[in-house]
């Protein structure tokens, strides 16, 4: 997972979206040799917790859409994917998956109105090497309240502490409650087996 490595090494978002731009075309089927399981769990935690008929649902960070071609499948519709690669956003608008595709980077402010989606999700994203953790004060305003945010946090040992404090933070200050947690799972068990995550299912209460 050498191109992993490099994408978490890039210490600025310009950085990281050369990273992207240039792994763009073989990124799928390199993470997917590895056995790459985020996003078929992050879509059964959106599927498990929201219906079918509850857009629009922004992804945030979204790639190429792997997390979304399930949802898709199950008759889930009405996404906007946000990335900032547009490398990444060319693979995702080749699948005609999504209503709207944008060019932006967690941790800035996002070209979205305040409560606009019913659901937020973001896979792989808001972690050490890409968006730094207050990129959830965005995604937590674009989602309406009684919404759902449903994210993944790195629980291994390449996590930062001020990504764990930061999710407390919110809990603790009101923004959200979460409602569903999975275990913690090898991320990608082939490729890059000390890489952990969990999904976390969160209702937005502001």
């Amino acid at each position: 997972m050498t191109e992993l490595s490099r994408a978490y090494d890039a210490q600025t978002p310009d950085a990281t979206r050369a990273k992207y731009n240039a792994w763009a075309d073989t990124y799928e089927t390199e993470l997917l040799a590895g056995g790459y399981r985020l996003p078929w769990i992050m879509a059964t935690a959106v599927a498990a917790h929201l219906p079918r008929d509850a857009g629009p649902i922004l992804d945030a960070g979204c790639g190429g859409g792997l997390q979304v071609e399930p949802l898709h499948l199950l008759g889930y519709r009405g996404f906007t994917g946000l990335d900032l690669s547009p490398g990444m956003l060319d693979v995702a608008r080749g699948k005609g998956l999504y209503d709207h595709l944008i060019e932006a980077a967690l941790g800035d402010p996002l070209p979205f109105e305040t409560g606009q989606f019913a659901a937020t999700m973001t896979a792989g994203t808001i972690t050490p090497g890409h968006a730094p953790p207050e990129a959830f004060d965005e995604l937590i305003r674009v989602t309406r309240t009684g919404g759902l945010l449903v994210y993944s946090m790195r629980h291994d040992a390449g996590q930062e502490a001020a990504y764990l404090d930061a999710i407390a933070g919110y809990a603790a200050r009101g923004a959200w409650r979460e409602i569903y947690r999975t275990p913690v799972f090898h991320t990608i068990p082939v490729g890059a087996p000390d890489v952990m995550n969990a999904v976390h299912v969160c209702e937005i209460l502001e």
